[in-house]
């Protein structure tokens, strides 16, 4: 490493150190005990315990930031918050990355051409980004089709959207994908922690952001367009069509959640249309209709798809149209933990395949308690519902409800309704949604396939 560095250096404690050795991108506030202007990282943890009762720097919000042990070792470089509890967002942990547009570019193309390795043909429709399990700090990139949908949670990222942006089309073009606008989906409560402003829209391609340097000013960094905006026409609509397991969707992704389309569970999908077949089957949650669809294509007799969203409830039957399954599928707008106890009361269980894909019952490990029963109920009350024989699909998205927690949970719904669960597959999101070893919040989906005895 170089003797004298170019970004001013925060000393972080021995806890945090042994984080980031792990692997672990994200240094703490608490683990910050001192950050210094630029300079030699040796001479600056020389003068260490000096320097701590001088009062040290506040470096400049999403400004790059070296991360040094307290013997001053490199640890890595990233993106510094003066806002957010995630006080630095590692980048990089190789002293000899410049971070210009080229490091950008090549951190992008390693990204896609991931995708393609693991998916081969199969990325018109995935995650194109995923944030840290990709070294793109709190930058999550969609692809459907023709468009790229974004979410951006970290400020120093927001700060690098028109280095970043323009890459991820250039990139993507010399694969021949030909991409017509980049609409961000920033309409999230967490920018708050940050200190940005929530916003959705189009973002404006064709500005000019030469001369802007590696790192510009967020004052720079161009509002999105909304769709209602003239210039926003160029974009076209804010709906697309996409293809997943020969199933064809509409995808709104201005008004959808979050992206607009959840892609973790395309090959969870597919293990369910595997076993479709003649069956009768309930999906519960069902939002665009993901899951209902591949049992439906996968040959079941007929699916019910309900969900507590009458919005999530009509894209479904539009998408059911969309494929010609309107026949062999029926939609209600209904909450599951109500519609479950109601099945199990009838005589004759009318369904022997239920689909439990509910959404995070917990964002936080202060209600991993009420979310572990919220799963227990319906786990409960679906293996209930089914006669024995039946078949039972079940998540959780939370990263909080981890692997051992969600199988424990299993197991006493299970105890409860008197049956046992034979397992068919263990799944966990598709590989355009990596899981990176020592970065526990990249693990967060959890799928189960069972037959109940």
């Amino acid at each position: 490493m170089k003797t004298h560095r170019p970004y001013p250096m925060a000393f972080i404690t021995p806890k945090g150190e042994r984080a980031c050795r792990a692997g672990h991108p994200w240094v703490y506030d608490a683990e910050v005990e001192r950050i210094v202007e630029a300079g030699d990282p040796k001479e600056a943890a020389r003068t260490w315990k000096e320097s701590i009762e001088s009062g040290g720097i506040t470096p400049e919000n999403g400004a790059l930031v070296d991360v040094l042990s307290r013997k001053g070792a490199y640890l890595g470089t990233g993106i510094f918050s003066q806002q957010s509890k995630i006080r630095i967002r590692l980048l990089s942990t190789n002293a000899n990355d410049a971070f210009d547009s080229a490091f950008w570019e090549r951190k992008i193309r390693w990204a896609w051409n991931h995708r393609r390795a693991v998916m081969g043909d199969d990325v018109s429709a995935c995650r194109m980004i995923f944030s840290e399990a990709d070294g793109f700090c709190g930058l999550v990139v969609d692809r459907f089709n023709d468009v790229l949908v974004t979410q951006t949670l970290a400020y120093g990222m927001e700060r690098l959207k028109p280095i970043v942006f323009p890459l991820l089309v250039k990139v993507l073009a010399e694969d021949g994908v030909v991409i017509r606008g980049i609409y961000e989906r920033n309409d999230v409560s967490t920018r708050k922690l940050e200190g940005l402003q929530q916003s959705c829209g189009w973002f404006p391609l064709e500005n000019d952001f030469a001369g802007l340097g590696a790192q510009p000013a967020l004052s720079a960094v161009p509002a999105p367009l909304a769709p209602s905006d003239e210039a926003a026409a160029a974009f076209g609509p804010t709906t697309t069509e996409i293809i997943e397991n020969g199933v064809r969707y509409h995808v709104d992704f201005e008004n959808g959640q979050k992206t607009g389309f959840f892609l973790d569970q395309k090959y969870n999908r597919r293990a369910v249309a595997n076993i479709a077949r003649g069956r009768r089957v309930l999906d519960c949650f069902t939002h665009t209709g993901s899951f209902a669809l591949n049992a439906a294509a996968g040959g079941a007799e007929h699916v019910h798809a309900v969900d507590i969203s009458q919005l999530a409830v009509d894209m479904a039957e539009s998408n059911a149209r969309l494929n010609g399954f309107e026949n062999r599928m029926s939609f209600q707008a209904v909450n599951v933990f109500d519609l479950l106890p109601e099945i199990e009361a009838q005589k004759k269980a009318p369904y022997d395949f239920i689909i439990l894909d509910p959404p995070a019952f917990t964002k936080s490990r202060k209600t991993i308690d009420s979310a572990t029963r919220g799963y227990h109920e319906i786990n409960y009350r679906a293996m209930k519902a089914l006669p024995r024989g039946g078949y039972l699909a079940t998540c959780s998205c939370s990263h909080f409800m981890d692997t051992d927690r969600f199988r424990k949970m299993l197991v006493s719904a299970a105890h409860d309704a008197g049956v046992q669960l034979r397992q068919i597959e263990e799944r966990q999101q598709s590989p355009d949604h990596p899981i990176v070893w020592g970065v526990p919040e990249t693990d967060y989906l959890k799928f189960f396939l069972f037959q109940v005895v």
